[in-house]
């Protein structure tokens, strides 16, 4: 985001460097950044996930990596629901396993999750809040996706990290909060990062539903090729969860509006542009495939209008032919951003 870091999370990064003591970590600081994400969590979503199994890692595309490595075999099958955030992709390609294709369907008003049967498949990667559609999914899409992941013994990642960018009329559901039987086959991964701005600092965690499925995991992948989460990202998740609540509060007033002026100007100015508001994230997933531009979006509005954005293709299949954009900027950007989107089109 282009709207800078929280003050309290500025005073603890400047204690750290005057303090000029850079040995190695404290080993109070992995049982303070499980404090703070349980607390977090219970606060904001009603959950008490405990602090027993949470684990630092360096983010959360390290996570998926080990995970995936660690739950499923060369050549076995991982479902993903489409389109997808690249690095789940990259997840299971690089590791030799298999992408499973669960394609989100676009209903006219909002991508919405139909869930077949799971079956011969030893793990899901769950996205929610969804990136790049911006979903939160509802309860009773969880609750069968818990279901078939019961019924089929199966593993569930649930990457949670854009759960509190839910704007108003959304609620996220954490998926290990369903019950004890989903909690004990989910490993939650999550971090400060997207919300407090902080993705530098490297610092997030996986938060493992039982210490049976912490111990399969510990026999696949052991602790030190984790590396270890540093002092400056740890203490400043700790302070995102724990002092800067007035500081999201801004921001998440400011993405209303950016999300607002989003849906709005394209209705208005790019009708041909199909767009849904996101429930939740600073993403918008732009359709452009009525528009048949030479090169792809992607390439048109870079070179055509000097604006970058994510490439849909970069998604998977069901990205073809749209774009990705990223919202959280200044009102005077978003509206270039737009602008210049606008005239690039009116100029073909």
């Amino acid at each position: 985001m282009d709207f800078g870091v929280a003050d309290p999370i500025e005073r603890v990064l400047r204690r750290i460097t005057e303090e000029a003591a850079y040995g190695y970590e404290s080993s109070t600081l992995s049982p303070a950044l499980a404090d703070a994400f349980a607390a977090h969590m219970q606060a904001q979503f009603g959950w008490q996930p405990g602090t027993a199994h949470v684990v630092p890692v360096a983010d959360l595309v390290q996570a998926l990596f080990t995970l995936v490595t660690a739950f499923s075999s060369r050549g076995q099958g991982v479902v993903v629901h489409t389109p997808i955030y690249p690095p789940f992709l990259d997840s299971i390609r690089l590791t030799g396993r298999r992408v499973v294709e669960h394609r989100l369907r676009d209903d006219g008003t909002r991508f919405v999750v139909d869930t077949p049967s799971l079956g011969d498949v030893p793990m899901v990667l769950l996205c929610n809040p969804h990136n790049p559609t911006g979903r939160v999914f509802e309860r009773h899409e969880l609750e069968a996706i818990a279901a078939a992941a019961i019924e089929h013994d199966v593993i569930v990642v649930a990457d949670e990290v854009h759960a509190d960018f839910a704007y108003t009329g959304h609620q996220h559901t954490p998926l290990a909060s369903l019950g004890p039987e989903i909690a004990a086959r989910t490993i939650t991964i999550t971090s400060a990062t997207k919300a407090y701005n902080i993705p530098g600092l490297r610092c997030g965690l996986m938060s493992f539903g039982s210490a049976e499925l912490r111990e399969r995991f510990r026999a696949a992948i052991p602790d030190r090729m984790l590396g270890i989460a540093n002092r400056f990202g740890i203490e400043a998740t700790v302070s995102a969860w724990t002092e800067c609540g007035d500081w999201f509060a801004d921001v998440m007033a400011q993405l209303q509006a950016n999300r607002e002026q989003v849906v709005e100007f394209f209705g208005r100015e790019l009708p041909e542009i199909g767009v849904h508001a996101p429930e939740a994230t600073y993403l918008a997933w732009l359709d452009c495939s009525r528009l048949s531009l030479p090169g792809g979006p992607q390439q048109f509005f870079l070179e055509t209008a000097r604006v970058a954005l994510n490439d849909g293709t970069d998604f998977g299949p069901p990205g073809r032919g749209h774009v990705r954009l990223n919202f959280a900027t200044a009102t005077p950007i978003l509206g270039e951003i737009l602008d210049r989107m606008a005239r690039a089109l009116h100029r073909i």
